[in-house]
């Protein structure tokens, strides 16, 4: 039940309205922190992390609105480059992946909401007009005992209604409203991060087993050309047909590894193709970087320091418990009183002058609602929003903790994988000297033809090692920089 006192000042001969009352301010929420960072466009930038750079600037949140929605919409790449470097790959797939461009259009949705709530503090104005031609005085009652005189009559006006005061109700909300914009806005960031990670996953897949098909064709022609020799020395009865029979062998081995090569970088790079946001397969070479491997940073706990302050989902999750704080505390507020302020004015050119003292009409009230009892609907309404509030708030606390896993995780594993290189050229550099060795001694016969084929098996293992080991490292800091939020 709700206690309503209207106060309503007619005015016969002019209407009187004060300005509409200022709404409360809505405070900004405190700034967040955007993701920079470029390995190519920021050189200049003290790399503290031993190699690799990581930038943190603090942004105003109109600047995390437009990093969120302008890079991709309406500016699709209609053509993959024939040579392909990883920045380039990242860059296309941020323009092209739907997967972006739903975040940033759900972004600009919920921009739409906070402005949809933001209208309860501005003014509401309608006009209108109506005619009537009835039995002049006769009434019809149709509502309980409720009756209305029917007039003949034709007029129109304007009526306007303003919140004046709810004790912070609207503007809880609308700030609710505002902080869940920059959720989804931080949303959107958290998406082209994604993106990028797959872009990242897919281009090193693809590359390593690009260069496994250049090891194996490499194999192949190594082999053929033993395998031609040996023929030659069989012909001339200086091998044995064991010797010819290993060798076809090897090159048929050799075979098979290249076309399980061709297979697998064909299926990889069709991957790639998709996540560049391409629905029809096309042909290009991946270029890998030039220059020294870089190496890993060398402090993880400043990294996790770094990463909680940039991780688009950490900083997401926090504006939403923000924003259900908010909410709820709206939710309270609806326990006290609103006051509104209406008015009216209009012109009635057709009338009947019995019933109609003047051509126009006007009026401007104040309504007062205070709610005494309603079955305990808003309270339980707020406590639900409280629990939410507090569930978020959880929510947030485990993210944290996860986040700071996740990075200690990441930099152990490329610490991990650097070594691996190190390891894998050496065995690499063995097994290409014991492979020059063993043809030596296979062609002064002093070992034989399955000497010669383990040899040449254990070069190529070293080799697809030394490259996994490459691959493995590129793909940890990619993962590294994930971890860390850092977008190209």
């Amino acid at each position: 039940m709700h206690r309503e006192i209207v106060w309503s000042i007619v005015g016969i001969l002019t209407m009187v309205a004060g300005p509409p009352s200022q709404a409360q301010k809505l405070a900004d929420a405190p700034s967040t922190v955007m993701l920079a960072r470029n390995i190519q466009q920021q050189n200049d930038v003290p790399t503290a992390t031993g190699g690799m750079p990581v930038v943190s600037t603090v942004a105003s949140d109109k600047n995390l609105r437009a990093a969120s929605q302008e890079p991709t919409l309406g500016k699709r790449v209609t053509a993959i480059p024939a040579q392909l470097t990883i920045q380039q790959a990242e860059q296309i797939a941020i323009q092209n992946n739907p997967h972006i461009s739903v975040s940033q259009l759900l972004a600009r949705a919920q921009h739409q909401v906070y402005r949809e709530t933001r209208s309860a503090y501005l003014p509401h104005v309608n006009i209108g007009a109506v005619g009537m031609k009835a039995d002049e005085g006769s009434r019809f009652t149709f509502d309980n005992l409720r009756s209305t005189r029917l007039l003949t009559h034709f007029g129109g006006g304007l009526d306007m209604s303003q919140l004046v005061f709810d004790f912070g109700h609207t503007s809880n909300l609308i700030a609710s409203s505002k902080l869940y914009e920059k959720a989804q806005n931080a949303h959107a960031l958290a998406s082209q991060l994604d993106i990028v990670l797959m872009t990242d996953q897919a281009f090193y897949d693809t590359l390593e087993a690009q260069e496994l098909v250049q090891v194996a064709q490499q194999t192949v022609n190594a082999r053929q050309a033993t395998d031609e020799q040996i023929t030659e020395l069989t012909k001339n009865k200086l091998r044995s047909d064991i010797d010819l029979a290993f060798a076809d062998e090897n090159v048929d081995q050799a075979k098979l590894l290249l076309l399980d090569a061709q297979d697998q970088f064909n299926k990889y790079l069709n991957a790639l193709t998709a996540v560049l946001g391409f629905d029809h397969p096309a042909q290009y070479t991946l270029v890998p970087d030039s220059g020294d491997v870089p190496l890993p940073p060398p402090d993880q706990d400043a990294l996790v320091q770094v990463a909680l302050k940039q991780r688009p989902d950490l900083i997401e999750l926090d504006y939403d418990q923000q924003a259900a704080k908010k909410y709820s505390r709206a939710e309270w507020d609806q326990l006290l009183p609103t006051l509104n302020t209406m008015g009216v004015v209009g012109l009635t050119p057709i009338r009947d002058t019995r019933y109609f003292n003047s051509n126009w009409f006007g009026a401007i009230g104040l309504n007062l609602e205070v709610n005494i009892f309603n079955g305990f609907l808003y309270t339980s309404q707020a406590e639900a929003a409280d629990a939410r509030a507090k569930a978020d708030q959880e929510g947030l606390r485990n993210l944290r903790d996860n986040v700071v896993r996740d990075v200690r995780n990441a930099w152990l594993q490329s610490n991990t994988s650097y070594k691996k290189i190190a390891v894998t050229e050496k065995l690499l550099q063995a097994s290409n000297m014991g492979l020059s060795l063993s043809q030596a001694r296979y062609k002064l016969g002093l070992n034989s033809i399955v000497e010669l084929s383990d040899t040449e098996l254990e070069q190529t293992r070293a080799a697809i090692e030394n490259i996994n080991a490459r691959i493995e490292y590129e793909l940890s800091l990619a993962a590294l920089n994930y971890q860390l939020g850092n977008l190209p």
